[in-house]
Parts: structure tokens; C-alpha cells; sequence
């Protein structure tokens, strides 16, 4: 069904790919933390900047270098809360859809120069849709706690990254677990995977994809059985 798009009361973006970790990791000339692999941290994005499919998007003030990063997400369907870590704790998920976790790079350096972050390098925008796809529709695709489905981003026609969801280090119902721990996941909050294995310009490098986005680049991240997230890049708005 067509993913309506409301304010969600949150946005949990986890960082669940061991590739995308360690590829960002290494062009800072940094090893893989040890602790990553002891929980799959998440940090809250803004629910007031989700948009939907075919909605234009800006590069926050200041910002040179908008990216886009292609992951998977889940949205809650019931109330829960202290989930186990198996495959139970996929009852309370109404689907799984298409998010694009916008990035200002050159803010998002400072930020996490200071140690707390990101904050206004990602809370901008954050794009959902177009479907919301049952997990029983995807039940075929799941295999030891993921959805191996391919993914694709394209910039103007041109695919410049492509992974598979299967690919995730931490699983669905870890994701799920570790979210719901001492607290309650509402209808309507999001889980995000993530950006998967070569999934950004940052880990591809702008200088061997044409730089970072500009107005007028369209942005399109596919995942298989989910369809295609499009959105176009544009002029951000002056304000009087």
C-alpha cells in the first residue's frame, strides 16, 4: 500500500553495516571501534523533516555538500516494548519501506568533531516511501534475521551504488531489541537500517562520482519488492 507519510513520533536511524561503517572509517584513516560490535547504536532524527516521494529537498543553510544515503526501514505497527532479540519481535511491525537519510557532510564533520551528534547535518531531511510493504509479503526474502533484498541509488539515471539488505551485521529483531529496552515503541515510529555497503557519495568518494548533489540532480533509491524513492534536489528556499 501507498506509504502515508505523517509526522512519525520518532526516528531511530541505526548504523547496522559493518561495510558502510568501516569504508567511512578508513577515509578518515580510523579502525573499526571494537564496541560497535558490542550494540547496534542508533541516534534520534527529527520526525518534523520527514518528506515523501517526488518532494523536493534542499541543502540545509550553510552546507556544500548534500548526500544522499540508501537505506531500509521498518515502521511499528503495535505497541511494544522490552522485545526479544528473535523473530517474534517482528509481530509488532506493520511494513518495511524505502528512507533516504539526507546528509550535510561538511556539517556533519564539525559535529562529530565534538564528539554529539550529528544534529543539523541530517535533521533537514529525512524522505519515506512510496509503499509500506508487509513483512508476510516479504516473508520469502527473510533469512537468519534479514531481508535480502537488492538495493540500488541512481543520480540522474546514473547507478552509482548498489548492496543488498541481507548484509546487515546486526539483525531485525536485534535492531528491534535493542530499541525497545526500557522504553515503548509507538504506531508509527521508524527504524532505520542504516546506510548499507557503498550506499553514500562519501563512501563512493564526489570525486569519482561528480561531486556532491546539486539543484536539479534526482535522486532515485530502489530496493527490490519496496519500488523506488525519487526525490529532486533543489535551490534551498530564501527566507524574508
Amino acid at each position: 500500500m501507498r506509504l502515508p507519510v505523517p509526522t512519525p513520533p520518532s526516528i531511530r536511524d541505526f548504523y547496522a553495516f559493518e561495510e558502510h561503517v568501516a569504508n567511512c572509517r578508513r577515509q578518515r584513516g580510523l579502525d573499526m571501534v571494537p564496541q560497535w560490535y558490542q550494540v547496534p547504536v542508533f541516534y534520534f532524527s527529527n520526525p518534523a523533516g520527514v518528506i515523501g516521494p517526488d518532494d523536493p529537498v534542499a541543502a540545509p543553510q550553510g552546507s556544500q555538500a548534500l548526500d544522499y544515503e540508501l537505506e531500509l526501514a521498518c515502521v511499528i505497527g503495535r505497541e511494544a516494548r522490552d522485545l526479544p532479540a528473535d523473530d517474534r519481535a517482528l509481530d509488532c511491525v506493520a511494513g518495511f519501506t524505502i528512507m533516504n537519510d539526507w546528509s550535510a557532510r561538511d556539517l556533519q564533520r564539525v559535529e562529530m568533531a565534538v564528539g554529539l551528534g550529528p544534529s543539523k547535518s541530517k535533521d533537514f531531511a529525512t524522505s519515506l516511501g512510496p509503499e509500506l510493504v508487509t513483512f508476510d509479503e516479504l516473508r520469502d526474502c527473510y533469512r537468519d534475521g534479514r531481508l535480502h533484498l537488492s538495493m540500488t541509488a541512481a543520480v540522474n539515471g546514473r547507478v552509482l551504488s548498489r548492496g543488498n539488505a541481507g548484509s546487515m551485521y546486526w539483525t531485525w529483531p536485534q535492531l528491534l531489541a535493542h530499541a525497545s529496552r526500557d522504553t515503548v515503541l509507538r504506531p508509527g515510529d521508524v527504524l532505520g537500517s542504516g546506510t548499507v555497503g557503498s550506499g553514500c557519495i562519501l563512501e563512493l568518494t564526489p570525486e569519482a562520482v561528480g561531486g556532491w548533489l546539486k539543484p536539479g540532480d534526482v535522486v532515485e533509491l530502489t530496493i527490490e519488492r519496496l519500488g523506488t524513492l525519487r526525490n529532486r534536489v533543489v535551490e534551498r528556499p530564501a527566507r524574508t
